[in-house]
């Protein structure tokens, strides 16, 4: 990483020859700006060429009116039961519907980085709240959400914010808003974090919303980060936000989640992203529209650089295969193997990259898709995987292997690797359909799929 020139890495991709654009590319961008694509959209991003295809993703796949009204009924809904476990259903159906997959795709992203968990507050209305804060500014103003996660009650109470009183500041906030939010380690001192604290005495929860009482608000004298003054929470965010260190975080995080997993992208590399970061006011859009355009991203630094985690494979091959099955078994079962949506593991959220592919979480992604694949509820665009294959004009079990190796795997499978998976399924069962169902298991359980 360290010899990569950040004027070519960031520079826009350009079709050749040599680095051409192609099915392998477009299904690329769409693995990591969103879930995945069928094989029609992908055919027409290839016709449309890449940058047209970006400029779709980023500008005009806006949800309907209609869909929007579906899933706030949903929610509703869902929230008046107080049932935890269907809003991360909820999320599942939106992410397999929804027509806008680089929000999904973001607002999963900052639930992993503001990470809160319905473990703990255990209230579906605040949780869902959060939700719908993350993706109102999921690909916006950084520094608004912010502010805004800052007063979440959801958030309040996870971190025991809604605690904090003048005469005994609670320093886990003002903690993790420099260090896991905003700067990142080394950035900040503990003395920071005793002063920042203090700006947000008296922040607290009232009947599930945010209330500022001033009688416990700590109105002195503060100085952290090289400034100092009587500072509100709102100023005291504003200041941590608009240090150097904010910008090459951020840029950080989004080259690890859109980008590769690892190594660490120095900060030559980061910078010409933490400049449009600051250019941008802190807009996302930018950035990401810089990720997605540039060689960096088409690059052998970055294909099948990350690994999936389970959302990623299951979402991803339920939309490819426009599967309907029992949404709410998928996300207990997402639960199971240590990615249940609204219930990361701690305030660090979840580490993913190799993390996804330890020995007991490979054998738990195997069973999932199994489950999935082979579950009297499931169709494949409401018929047999058969009839879906045929109706892509897949009539054979090797075009079905190469299908499924050019749909789902970063990278793609050797013929001799794909007839030994054919001659596999053959020998498991005379049935055709379950020879289709067995070959589309055995290519998600491959390695190559694990890598998006």
């Amino acid at each position: 990483m360290n010899n990569i020139d950040p004027a070519w890495a960031w520079s826009q991709f350009k079709s050749t020859n040599r680095q051409p654009w192609g099915l392998t590319q477009a299904a690329h961008l769409y693995r990591r700006s969103g879930f995945g694509a069928g094989r029609g959209e992908l055919q027409r991003a290839v016709a449309g060429g890449v940058q047209r295809c970006v400029q779709q993703i980023l500008h005009d796949n806006q949800e309907s009116q209609s869909f929007q009204d579906e899933m706030a009924l949903m929610t509703r809904s869902i929230v008046s039961s107080g049932n935890l476990q269907s809003l991360a259903t909820a999320w599942l159906y939106r992410m397999l519907k929804t027509t806008d997959q680089l929000h999904e795709k973001t607002t999963l992203f900052w639930h992993g980085h503001f990470a809160t968990s319905a473990d703990k507050v255990q209230d579906a209305f605040m949780m869902q709240q959060q939700n719908d804060l993350l993706r109102k500014h999921a690909i916006g103003d950084f520094s608004e959400m912010v502010q805004a996660i800052s007063q979440n009650p959801a958030m309040l109470l996870y971190l025991d914010s809604a605690n904090n009183r003048k005469t005994h500041p609670n320093e886990n906030f003002a903690r993790e808003l420099m260090e896991l939010f905003c700067l990142g380690e080394g950035n900040y001192t503990e003395q920071d974090i005793r002063e920042l604290a203090r700006c947000f005495t008296g922040w607290e929860v009232r009947n599930r919303a945010y209330r500022f009482n001033k009688y416990q608000h700590d109105f002195g004298k503060k100085a952290f980060l090289g400034t100092q003054g009587e500072l509100t929470g709102q100023q005291a965010i504003a200041h941590v936000i608009s240090t150097p260190a904010a910008p090459l975080f951020i840029a950080r995080k989004l080259v690890q989640y859109y980008v590769m997993d690892e190594p660490a992208a120095p900060e030559e590399l980061l910078a010409p992203l933490a400049k449009r970061l600051r250019k941008d006011k802190f807009q996302i859009r930018g950035t990401l529209e810089m990720i997605f355009r540039s060689n960096l991203f088409y690059s052998e630094h970055a294909v099948a650089r990350k690994i999936k985690s389970p959302v990623d494979m299951v979402v991803g091959i339920m939309r490819g295969l426009s599967i309907k099955t029992d949404l709410t078994q998928v996300a207990q079962r997402l639960q199971e193997i240590g990615h249940g949506l609204y219930f990361p593991p701690n305030v660090k959220g979840w580490d993913g990259g190799r993390t996804w592919i330890n020995s007991s979480t490979l054998l738990g992604r195997s069973n999932l898709m199994h489950a999935l694949i082979h579950s009297e509820t499931t169709t494949f665009g409401n018929t047999s995987l058969q009839a879906h294959l045929q109706h892509n004009r897949i009539h054979s079990l090797a075009h079905a292997a190469t299908y499924f190796s050019d749909m789902f795997c970063a990278v793609p499978l050797a013929d001799n690797s794909k007839s030994q998976l054919v001659a596999s399924s053959q020998q498991e069962t005379n049935n055709t359909e379950q020879q289709f169902k067995s070959l589309l298991h055995q290519v998600v359980s491959l390695p190559q799929f694990q890598l998006g």
